[in-house]
Formats: C-alpha cells, structure tokens, sequence
C-alpha cells in the first residue's frame, strides 16, 4: 500500500483510526467492521487510497464501549460521521460488513448526511445481542441496538437451535434460518425500515455465506426498496461466501466458524462489487504502486 499523509489513533467518545490521503477529494468513508471486534484498517487504507478519508471504526468492545454488541446506541455511528464532518469531509459514506452492515443501513435511516451505504454481507432485520452488554450479561435477549436509550425490536435465537458442521466448523446459517422460522411475526416486526434510507444503497453479498444468508436478506432489502420506489444496486455471487474481498485485501478465514465460499469466488465477487463501488463514490486512480 502507498504511504498515506498520516494515520490517526482516536480515542473516546469515537474510537479507531483514521486514515488521511495524500490528495482528500472531500469524500469521507467510515468503514464498520463486524462481530470480530477488529476495526476494518485494511479496508480503510484501501479507500485511502483512492482518495477517500477513512476511519476504521472501533464501535464496541473499546474503552468505555458496551463489550459486546448488544444494546449499542446507534449514536456511536452519527459521532463518527460528526467527526468525519470536522475533518473538511462534504461525502459520507458508511461501508459495514455483517453486524457492521446492519449498523450502516440502521444509521443511514436515521441521518440525512450519509450520502451512501456499501452493505457487505447484510441482514434485512435487526438481531438479538451477539455477546454481553454493559451488564456484562449475555442473557437474557436483548436488541443488539438503542436509539434515544430505546432498544429497537430485534428477531431472537432459537435456544433449540443444533450446530451444524462444515469443513469441521460450526455453520451458523442454519441459526439464523430456523430462528427467523420460529420467531417469524418478531421477524416482520424487526424488518429494517430500509425504504427510509434517502442515501445510495449498495448490497454485496454470496450465495454461498454460511454464517447467515445474506443473498436472500439482500434481495429482501431491494425489494422492500422497490415498494417504495428507491432502487438499490446488488451484486452477488453464488459460489462466494460471508467473507467478501476487495482487491488486494488478504483477510483471513475464521477459525472458530464457517464462512463459505472460496479464496476464488469471495475475490470475484469483492472485484464486481469494487467496480461498483468505484463508481458510486467517484473514487480516484489508486496511489497504491
């Protein structure tokens, strides 16, 4: 990767590091990693590089932060765009992966200066929590999600639910799919209001994910758009997996469950979304040698 005028470590009331090209083109990009808890630098040193001021968020899990995703204010996300306002940033896009995804399509509901949403791996609900809220409970359910210290409907996990195995890992799409199944009015309740997003939305996903599938949310997202006349950009492939990579990412495979797909197909499907993504931000000639 090219060198960068400078990387930044933040702390407090928003967390992470920003990343700062050598040529700003005014977009800011807040990248949102998912349930491992690691900010996304990769990713944001990719945008980085193609002009876009980057901040690899880190949203729970932090100082100070809920240690789990459960209950997090939606308000962690608006800061992070306050912050990307101080910064002389006039574009904002939001691109989360997984739970990251579902916080990206949550907060551009709610705040009119997103300008775009790359949802990579999305759902089209809102989960229960993943891990212990500040309680340091993980039981009972909860939303993984507040606005205003109100906690948003949520789909919880079927406790009857049997792990299942691929590649000698625990596959937890079947989760997901029977919980949606047992609890299936929760589900209705819990659709994220995705037509009241006015900012572009782009959906990545793989036929193949074997963690939730998030081809089918994705096309649920589009249509539930479509009833309300916004269209939705969506590029999927069906051999790859939850793991989506951009070009020249090199993210590892989860060694505690299964991703799905392929090294080969979560490529390609990461160069299909990128070209898209090229586009809908307007992103500049790499710096990268």
């Amino acid at each position: 990767m090219a060198a960068t005028a400078s990387e930044e470590r933040l702390d407090g009331a928003v967390q992470g590091t920003v990343v700062t090209p050598t040529s700003p083109s005014g977009l800011g990009v807040v990248v949102l990693h998912g349930s491992s808890g690691r900010p996304d630098l990769e990713r944001a040193r990719l945008f980085a590089s193609h002009g876009g001021l980057s901040l690899a968020l880190h949203w729970f899990g932090g100082e100070g932060q809920v240690p789990g995703i459960c209950e997090v204010p939606l308000e962690t996300f608006f800061l992070a765009v306050d912050r990307m306002k101080q910064f002389g940033c006039d574009r904002i896009a939001l691109v989360g992966t997984s739970k990251g995804a579902e916080a990206a399509l949550l907060t551009a509901i709610h705040d009119a200066r997103i300008e775009a949403v790359i949802a990579v791996s999305p759902s089209s609900v809102v989960w229960a929590n993943t891990g212990p809220g500040r309680d340091g409970e993980a039981w009972p359910q909860r939303s993984s999600w507040t606005l205003s210290d109100t906690s948003l409907p949520f789909v919880a996990y079927d406790p009857y639910w049997r792990p299942q195995k691929r590649n000698g890992l625990v596959s937890y799409r079947s989760f997901h799919e029977q919980s949606l199944s047992r609890f299936a009015k929760e589900a209705i309740d819990s659709a994220i209001p995705v037509e009241r997003i006015d900012a572009a939305v782009l959906l990545v996903a793989g036929g193949d994910d074997a963690l939730w599938p998030s081809e089918p949310f994705a096309r649920a997202i589009v249509a539930r758009r479509a009833v309300a006349s916004k269209e939705t950009s969506l590029v999927v492939h069906p051999d790859a997996g939850h793991r989506v990579l951009f070009p020249g990412e090199t993210k590892p495979r989860s060694t505690l469950h299964a991703h799905g797909g392929s090294d080969r197909a979560d490529s390609a499907l990461g160069r299909a979304a990128w070209k898209e993504i090229v586009a809908l931000l307007k992103l500049g000639t790499s710096s990268t040698p």
